[in-house]
């Protein structure tokens, strides 16, 4: 596996290091209740790009079942979030740059599925960890060739930059004059590592057995959980947030799409 062709992890690594900047880019304009819903694109990118270069064909109850997943999440996260309003204030450069992002992601998605059925194909198979840390190492790179527009859009000089990386360092370790505004580090940070890890891993590993679509099904189900998980007394969140009036009418809708989309007609008998 540490022999296959290397040109395919690279371009992961570009797509995926392009989605992190202009998602990044436009993030800091939108406000975050706009974020989860210009999302629901990456959905819709999946299905074309899968049957463009993968040729698959979608019935019409897995078609039908995409939109109710996506109509939930709207649903979920536009109930009294004033989430249109943003989008109009924040301008429509903003809003295609975030779209374009979830593109990139969702092209990213794709070419490791085609990587998955390739090595498939040839009667093998490529370790998720393999993936994940090639696609990584690049993805690394390629941020790395891109920190001058990514420090401009922080706002920091490039010439500053050094100094900027260093003072997040040191709230990393939580050490230093900002150790007061760095509470829960290097905890948190570690922790989020590990958890990021753990989903990304599992994300892969479903896409390797089913398909980039239901992967990134699956994946849509952590907005109403995450939604959930700010109404629960946990450490360093604060005040606990009450649920949005329209949060277990979206989250019916997205489960219902879930069913909706793994519902397979049953074939009648012939004789």
């Amino acid at each position: 596996m540490l022999c296959l062709p290397k040109a395919p992890f690279l371009a992961i690594g570009f797509l995926e290091a392009l989605a992190a900047a202009s998602g990044m880019a436009a993030g800091a304009i939108l406000s975050g209740a706009s974020i989860p819903i210009l999302s629901q694109t990456f959905l819709v990118w999946q299905l074309m790009l899968s049957a463009i270069f993968l040729g698959r064909r979608y019935r019409f109850n897995q078609i039908v079942g995409c939109l109710l997943v996506a109509i939930g999440v709207v649903i979920t996260v536009a109930s009294g979030s004033g989430a249109g309003v943003s989008l109009k204030e924040a301008g429509i450069f903003w809003t295609l740059l975030m779209v374009a992002s979830f593109f990139l992601q969702a092209a990213d998605t794709v070419l490791k599925e085609v990587i998955f059925l390739k090595a498939a194909k040839q009667g093998c198979s490529v370790d998720l960890f393999v993936m994940n840390s090639y696609g990584s190492a690049f993805q690394a790179l390629f941020i790395s060739l891109l920190l001058p527009f990514l420090s401009k859009m922080w706002g920091v000089p490039f010439s500053q930059l050094p100094v900027y990386l260093k003072d997040g360092a040191a709230c990393f370790l939580n050490i230093g004059s900002l150790s007061s505004e760095c509470q829960g580090a290097p905890l948190l940070p570690l922790l989020f590592v590990a958890v990021n890890m753990a989903f990304n891993v599992s994300l892969l590993h479903l896409l390797k057995i089913s398909s980039a679509v239901v992967s990134c099904l699956a994946s849509t189900f952590s907005v109403p959980l995450s939604i959930y998980a700010f109404t629960l007394p946990l450490p360093y969140i604060g005040v606990a947030s009450s649920l949005p009036a329209g949060f277990v009418t979206g989250v019916v809708v997205l489960l219902a799409g879930l069913l909706v989309y793994a519902w397979t007609p049953s074939v009648a008998s012939t004789r």
